[in-house]
């Protein structure tokens, strides 16, 4: 530490209130302008570092650690998913790893319900045929979309905010399957009035698929070509949780073709890339990873993970610790 006041360093802009909560306990640095550094320059700035505030833009790993020093005590990642961070590379240094879940639970599934309805009634191909200023006229067959009152929802993955999305389909009248590594406690499938079914078979059944799976070395391209084969030629596809569990290049070839009829997505493979198939495509809907973009949850997430740092660095136990 400098003197009595540890170092901080914030690799991103996060919203004031957050701002705040660090620089009452320690020295500060934040880029500005607000930027994403490259490797080299954001390795220079963290040395002497005894926190970090980190965001989807930064690497973590052990190199990020041996950068700032022995004296880096805690990593706080402002968001809820860390493949981002090498974990155990940085326990093995003794640093904690925390990140920001349940904050962005209702703004990710309003995201991804946002784009159900976009991809299902065709809401951004109309606004797409309005702002060309293509000549139109209202007739019984215009645009016709898919309804999804009766229609089947299947979740893969259902955490937080997986039940959260399965909540809004149940209101729009939907029915609910799903999949995940276990079977939901039955008071959550009684809720939801939600059936577990094997992955192969939801793929099968389910009119929309909409996935809230953590981004793993076994998630990465679980919807592939012969995934998206498995679905029904009507279904959709919603994606809102990391964008690798999706082969993007296959799904690009699957709406070209008619495989399936059509995806929602906030997230991409190789962001701020996005696979030049998919835009050349009507019959997908997109967002730039909008799913926890509301000015409340940004705050919300910023500042647990500032409460994150400030325990670690008080020698409290973080609030919301990651685990190897």
């Amino acid at each position: 530490m400098t003197g009595s006041r540890p170092r901080i360093v914030v690799c991103r802009w996060i919203p004031d209130e957050a701002l705040a909560l660090l620089r009452e306990a320690g020295d500060v640095w934040v880029p500005d302008p607000d930027r994403a550094l490259p490797p080299g320059e954001l390795h220079e700035v963290l040395a002497g570092a005894d926190a970090a505030v980190t965001t989807l833009s930064e690497r973590v790993d052990g190199t990020f650690a041996d950068a700032a020093g022995p004296q880096l005590k805690v990593v706080a990642n402002v968001a809820v998913g860390y493949d981002n961070v090498d974990v155990p590379a940085l326990a093995e240094r003794g640093v904690t790893v925390t990140n920001t879940p349940g904050v962005l639970t209702d703004a990710t599934a309003d995201i991804a319900f946002g784009l159900l309805l976009s991809a299902t009634r065709r809401l951004g191909e109309g606004e797409r045929l309005l702002r060309a200023r293509t000549p139109w006229s209202f007739h019984l067959g215009f645009m016709l979309g898919t309804g999804i009152q009766g229609a089947t929802l299947g979740v893969i993955g259902l955490g937080q905010i997986g039940r959260a999305m399965a909540t809004r389909a149940r209101a729009f009248g939907m029915n609910i399957v799903y999949s995940g590594r276990r079977q939901a406690p039955a008071d959550v499938e009684a809720q939801l009035e939600a059936t577990y079914l094997p992955q192969d078979e939801l793929l099968r059944t389910a009119d929309i698929v909409s996935l809230h799976c953590p981004l793993t070395p076994e998630t990465r391209h679980l919807i592939d070509a012969d995934a998206l084969a498995a679905m029904k030629p009507t279904a959709f596809l919603i994606n809102t949780t990391r964008g690798p569990v999706v082969d993007e290049a296959a799904l690009a070839a699957a709406l070209r073709d008619g495989v399936i009829a059509g995806a929602g997505l906030d997230v991409f493979e190789q962001e701020p890339d996005v696979h030049p198939g998919l835009l050349e495509l009507d019959n997908v809907a997109m967002a730039p990873h909008l799913g926890s973009a509301t000015v409340e949850t940004r705050t919300a997430m910023a500042t647990l993970a500032a409460r994150n740092a400030l325990a670690v660095l008080a020698g409290e136990p973080a609030l919301t610790e990651v685990t190897p």
